[in-house]
C-alpha cells in the first residue's frame, strides 16, 4: 500500500510538471513570457519538487523505522549483534 502511495505521488508530480511546461510553452508562443523566464520558472519548480521528494523519502524512512520499532522486528544490526554474541 505504501508503495502505491509513493508511485501515485511521483506520477502526480510528473503530470503536474508536464502540464506546467505545456502551459509555459503556450505563454511563450503567445509572447506573454520570455524564454529565459519560462526556463527559470520550470527550473525553480523542478528544484522545489526534488526538495519535496527528498523530504517525502526521509519521512517515509522515519515512518518505516517507527513501525519496525513498534512491531518489535529485528533489524540487520540486531541480527548481526546476535551473531556476534553467539560466536
Amino acid at each position: 500500500m505504501f508503495k502505491d502511495i509513493v508511485y501515485t505521488a511521483i506520477g502526480a508530480s510528473v503530470l503536474v510538471r508536464e502540464k506546467v511546461e505545456e502551459e509555459m510553452q503556450k505563454l511563450e508562443a503567445k509572447g506573454k513570457i520570455q524564454t529565459d523566464d519560462a526556463k527559470s520558472f520550470i527550473e525553480s519548480i523542478e528544484a522545489k519538487g526534488k526538495e519535496e521528494d527528498e523530504k517525502l523519502k526521509s519521512r517515509a524512512k522515519e515512518m518505516i523505522k517507527e513501525i519496525i520499532d513498534e512491531l518489535g522486528l529485528a533489524t540487520k544490526e540486531d541480527i548481526a549483534k546476535l551473531k556476534e554474541e553467539l560466536k
